[in-house]
């Protein structure tokens, strides 16, 4: 019986470690500079870096964040961001960030998604109302008016958005947990992808007239593309 017992305890912990290691590994160096050519990279970690030997103090910098960003678009904010693609040297590390920047009353950050991070926000000048949706089935919206200061935290996958209800221009700044965190905007993926989703899928969906979607389609389409 205790033999039995000691093989049941095994399994289960055989299963926790298999759970455990599915994760991102943590990192097993210092740093891990990203580099498009190879010719002085390692492989570490999946990703070919840079030899530590060559990295340098501007692989870990960016300039720039104190510019507002040009609000004069369709939806009146500008996300400006500092991932991997901008700073080498966050690869691996988990982290990232961004300063979006609203124009006054209905600057909008539009609902949407970022696949591979939770994302806190904190509020330096305006008032926004802020918010984010569970999933199914509950799809209860948790909704706050920030003001400078407040702080903010939309969880990894949840649709959320930023709306600028002030009468000034408002400025925030988000931190994610990770490196790349990848963005889906709701409206543009669903009626501006490419090839376009077949109407009659998005009319049953949406519960639209197929006019109606096909309307939506040309706009956003002729706005991704």
């Amino acid at each position: 019986m205790k033999g039995v017992q000691f093989l049941v305890a095994f399994v289960l912990l055989a299963l926790a470690s298999k759970l455990v290691s599915a994760s991102d590994p943590s990192p097993l160096q210092d740093f891990c500079v990203a580099i498009n050519d190879t010719k002085d990279g390692v492989f570490v970690n999946g990703k070919f870096c840079k030899d530590p030997k060559l990295a340098k103090a501007e692989d870990f910098y960016l300039s720039g964040l104190n510019i507002p960003g040009n609000t004069s678009n369709q939806v009146g904010s500008m996300v400006t961001p500092s991932n991997v693609q901008q700073i080498p040297g966050l690869n691996t590390l988990g982290i990232s960030l961004v300063r979006i920047d609203y124009a006054p009353y209905g600057g909008l950050n539009p609902p949407h998604t970022h696949p591979r991070a939770t994302e806190i926000l904190v509020v330096v000048e305006g008032t926004l109302y802020v918010g984010f949706v569970t999933s199914n089935m509950d799809n209860r919206l948790f909704t706050k008016v920030l003001h400078p200061g407040d702080v903010f935290v939309f969880p990894e996958g949840l649709i959320h958005f930023q709306f600028n209800v002030g009468h000034t221009n408002a400025v925030a700044f988000a931190a994610l947990s990770s490196q790349n965190p990848g963005v889906i905007t709701i409206a543009n993926a669903v009626f501006g992808s490419d090839p376009a989703i077949n109407p009659d899928v998005l009319a049953k969906a949406f519960q639209l007239d197929k006019n109606i979607v096909n309307q939506l389609q040309s706009q956003f389409w002729w706005d991704n593309n």
